[in-house]
């Protein structure tokens, strides 16, 4: 498990560099792709169970998704093999040009940066949960029923937590403790789905006898809908397959099929045990956040809630600087062109844009109500890379590939289904985010 730990962060901390010797094995292939997928969209999937209308149409709909989840991967895969770029956005520019190639780098910064806003949201619902049940013991302690203090709010507290602790994580240049700390992602969903488990089958009288709404039926197929976006951000580890493969010792295209069904399926087991037991714990009554459902005293919930911040707080200087380093090779590119960069120009640019990355996504994270509004948005960009950018990547590389031509035309005709696909989910997720919010407002 440390090996693997050490080839994560190996390609997670230099993602622009290729590797100098390809020596990850296929076992450390789906470890590193299922911990890539597995994070804050698992505290999403019953809420989704509900949004879809019920267990059938939530498994689906998510067996429907699976296959362009796993297309996409494959695709990915062979157009890596095919060009002489290690990393997504640099395949997306050889394969399909540059203008193209300048859309996924866009792409791929908004992207990152709302899937920062959605850690911290995550972290911010957890703070909430902990300084709640702070509070609670202390008036249960005999303090009284006095308004919470102002150090328990979880405002002041996630602030704190992104000043003192996520700040001084996200500044160096290369992110090295993560290769402690790299598998603590997956253990924490896993045990997040078993005492989501172990929870529905211990429920008090109590619980068991309050009585939960369930959806029998799809109320619309917009809502039906509506909960691809939280699968394609809960299954989402394309930005990083091609570093994956790029990285394999084997690059066989048929292993490579097998690490992609593979990564995705023991993914599909974890969401969709979390999805159908939180679902049936709570019905329609279910959180966005799984975990705010349950008691702020529950011993185990307040695990699964530390495990979870801790696993949070631990990448989000990873996705930060994964997307710093794009916006620097685009300040770079921009201003500095025919400029050599000099160690302190670097460090001053590395802290302003680490500053101003943590300071947007903590205010947006502050007026977010919950974390499925983020979500929404974040899956509709997915559909890039899921969609989008694997289709044109497919259509691009057949026009120069020697294939049989019946071959070549049906792989094309998939490359156009995908792409219009992800225009849909695109085009749908938006409407739906930002009609929520003109409705709220």
């Amino acid at each position: 498990m440390e090996e693997l730990a050490r080839e994560s962060i190996g390609l997670l901390a230099k993602p622009t560099l290729e590797s100098d010797t390809p020596n990850l094995s296929s076992a450390g292939a789906v470890f590193i792709m299922l911990k890539s997928s597995l994070g804050a969209g698992l505290l999403n999937f019953p809420w989704a169970f509900n949004k879809a209308g019920g267990i059938t149409t939530a498994f689906l709909v998510e067996l429907g998704s699976l296959i362009f989840l796993i297309s996409g991967l494959v695709i990915l895969g062979y157009a890596s093999s095919i060009s002489t770029q290690s990393t997504y956005q640099g395949v997306v520019r050889e394969i399909c040009g540059s203008a193209i190639g300048k859309l996924c780098e866009i792409c791929f910064i908004l992207n990152l940066f709302m899937i920062s806003v959605a850690f911290l949201r995550v972290v911010g619902d957890q703070l909430e949960k902990l300084c709640d049940s702070l509070c609670m013991n202390e008036t249960l302690s005999g303090e009284g029923s006095s308004p919470p203090h102002w150090y328990t709010d979880y405002r002041f507290t996630l602030t704190a937590l992104c000043l003192l602790v996520i700040f001084p994580l996200s500044v160096p240049r290369e992110i090295g403790f993560q290769k402690h700390t790299s598998i603590l992602g997956t253990l924490a969903a896993c045990y997040l789905t078993l005492v989501i488990i172990v929870k529905y089958y211990l429920r008090t009288e109590r619980i068991i006898m309050q009585e939960h709404h369930y959806s029998s039926r799809v109320s619309s197929w917009a809502s039906m809908f509506s909960v691809i976006p939280t699968i394609c951000f809960g299954f989402q580890c394309h930005e990083a397959s091609v570093a994956i493969h790029s990285s394999m010792r084997n690059k066989k295209f048929s292993l490579w099929i097998v690490v992609s069904v593979l990564s995705m399926l023991f993914c599909l087991i974890i969401y969709s045990l979390t999805g159908l037991y939180g679902y049936l714990t709570f019905g329609a009554d279910v959180a966005a956040d799984i975990l705010m459902s349950y008691p702020g005293n529950d011993v185990e919930i307040i695990i699964a809630r530390l495990l979870f911040g801790i696993s949070i707080v631990t990448i989000y200087p990873i996705v930060l600087l994964l997307g710093r380093s794009v916006l620097q090779d685009v300040c770079l590119n921009y201003k500095c062109s025919n400029v050599v960069l000099t160690e302190p120009y670097e460090r001053w640019m590395r802290i302003m844009l680490t500053i101003m990355w943590i300071i947007v996504t903590l205010v947006i994270a502050l007026f977010v109500p919950d974390i499925s509004e983020v979500i929404s948005i974040i899956g509709g960009i997915s559909a890039f890379f899921i969609f989008i950018f694997p289709g044109l990547c497919l259509v691009c590389a057949m026009e120069t590939e020697p294939i049989e031509p019946r071959k070549k035309s049906c792989l094309i005709v998939w490359g156009v289904i995908s792409i219009l696909c992800g225009a849909f989910v695109f085009g749908q997720s938006t409407t739906i985010a930002v009609m929520e919010l003109v409705y709220k407002s």
